[in-house]
C-alpha cells in the first residue's frame, strides 16, 4: 500500500492507444500514517485492534485490516471499555477524546497533522471571539471534528449555495476556514462570495487545502484536455476522489467515471478511445492503480505516459505512544523517505 509508486511498466502499440497517468496520485502522507498505525498496532498489539469510523475513505483498505482484525465502528460507545482504538485520520472533537476517556479508552490518534492545524486554528480564532466560517460538506468526519473544537463560534458553508444565509454577530471578525480536501477552485468560490457579504472576512494563516488535494487535481488538469476518458479510482465516500472526476470533466476530459476497482471498468467506456486517463485519490493503495492498468494493457492501452506535476515528499511520523511502544519492543520506528515494514532490531 505505498504512497510511494515505484516505475510503471510501458510498452508502444501499433493502434496508438495510451495511457496518461497522473502523477502525483494515491496514498497522501496523512493517509499512509494512518494506515501504517493501524497495520503496527495490529502487528503489535494483536486482535482486535478497534477504529472509530473508516480509517481513511477506501473500501478495499477497510476490508483489508477488517480481514487483519482491526474492527471498524461508528461511534466510541461501541469500544468495550479499557479496549485499545484509532481514531481515523479525518479527526475527531474534544467530546469524542472525553468519551474516550470515560470508558478508559487505550487511544492512538490517526488524525491527520493537516487536519490538527486547523483544528488548532479554529481554537485560536474561537479563542478570541470571531465567528468561524467553516467551508466543507457537512456531516463529513473531519467537518465534525473541526466543528466540535469550538461549536459555538463555527457554522458550516456547505458552497457558495450557503452564502446568502451566512449570518455573523460582527462582519469585522469572521474568518474562514477550510476542509482540508477540498479543492482550492470551489473552495475560492465560495471564499470569494463570502468576502462581498463581509468585506473584511480574514483569511486563514496558512493553507488549509491539503498538499496532497491540489496535486492530484493538478495532474488531473494537465492530462485531461488530452484524455477520450478519465478513470479515477477511489471510492464514493472519498470527497477528494469524487472531485477529481468533476475536474477531469472541468478541464476538458471526454468522459470520466470513479471505480473502486479494476473489475468496475466498463470496457464500453474504452470504445473508440485512443487516450485514457487514469488517477486515484488520496486514500487509494498503488494495487488498485496497478490493476486498473494491468485490464487496460489487457485491451491494447499498453503505452503509458506519465504526467508528472509535482514531486512529493512529505513523510509524517507515527502517533507519539504508538512510536513509544513499537521502540519500546524493539521495533525500528523511523519512518524513511520509502516506507519499509517494520522490523524487531
Amino acid at each position: 500500500m505505498s504512497a510511494f509508486p515505484g516505475d510503471v511498466p510501458s510498452a508502444p502499440n501499433a493502434e496508438g492507444k495510451k495511457v496518461l497517468l497522473a502523477a502525483p496520485r494515491g496514498y497522501c502522507a496523512g493517509v499512509d500514517r494512518a494506515v501504517d498505525a493501524v497495520e503496527k498496532a495490529l502487528e503489535l498489539y494483536g486482535a482486535p485492534v478497534y477504529v472509530r469510523k473508516e480509517i481513511v475513505h477506501n473500501k478495499f483498505v477497510v476490508e483489508t485490516l477488517s480481514k487483519r482484525g482491526a474492527i471498524f465502528v461508528t461511534e466510541t460507545d461501541e469500544v468495550p471499555e479499557g479496549a485499545r482504538v484509532v481514531f481515523s485520520a479525518h479527526g475527531v472533537s474534544p467530546a469524542v477524546h472525553a468519551e474516550a476517556a470515560v470508558r478508559q479508552l487505550d487511544t492512538i490518534d490517526a488524525t491527520c497533522p493537516l487536519v490538527t492545524k486547523v483544528h488548532k486554528e479554529a481554537v485560536r480564532f474561537a479563542n478570541s471571539d470571531y465567528d468561524i466560517l467553516l467551508i466543507g460538506h457537512d456531516g463529513h468526519e473531519e467537518v465534525e471534528g473541526t466543528q466540535g473544537e469550538a461549536p459555538d463560534h463555527i457554522q458550516v458553508v456547505n458552497g457558495p449555495e450557503d452564502v446568502d444565509a451566512v449570518e455573523v454577530r460582527d462582519p469585522d471578525r469572521v474568518i474562514w476556514l477550510s476542509q482540508t480536501t477540498l479543492s482550492v477552485d470551489e473552495t475560492m468560490e465560495t471564499v470569494n462570495l463570502l468576502r462581498k457579504k463581509f468585506p473584511n472576512l480574514q483569511d486563514p494563516p496558512s493553507d488549509d487545502i491539503c498538499y496532497a488535494t491540489q496535486n492530484r487535481q493538478g495532474a488531473v488538469k494537465e492530462l485531461s484536455p488530452n484524455a477520450d476518458v478519465v478513470i479515477v479510482v477511489g471510492s464514493a465516500n472519498s470527497s477528494n476522489s469524487v472531485r477529481l472526476v468533476e475536474v477531469a470533466l472541468e478541464a476538458g476530459a471526454g468522459a470520466a467515471y470513479r471505480v473502486d476497482k479494476a473489475e468496475q471498468v466498463d470496457l464500453a467506456w474504452l470504445e473508440g478511445a485512443s487516450n485514457v486517463g487514469l488517477t486515484s485519490g488520496a486514500s487509494v493503495p498503488e494495487i488498485l492503480v496497478r490493476e486498473v492498468l494491468e485490464l487496460l494493457a489487457e485491451n491494447g492501452f499498453t503505452d503509458v505516459e506519465t504526467f508528472k506535476t509535482a514531486t512529493e515528499d512529505v513523510f509524517f511520523t507515527l502517533p507519539k505512544n504508538l512510536r513509544a511502544d513499537l521502540k519500546a519492543a524493539g521495533y525500528e520506528v523511523d519512518r524513511p523517505k520509502k516506507p519499509r515494514p517494520a522490523r524487531r532490531k
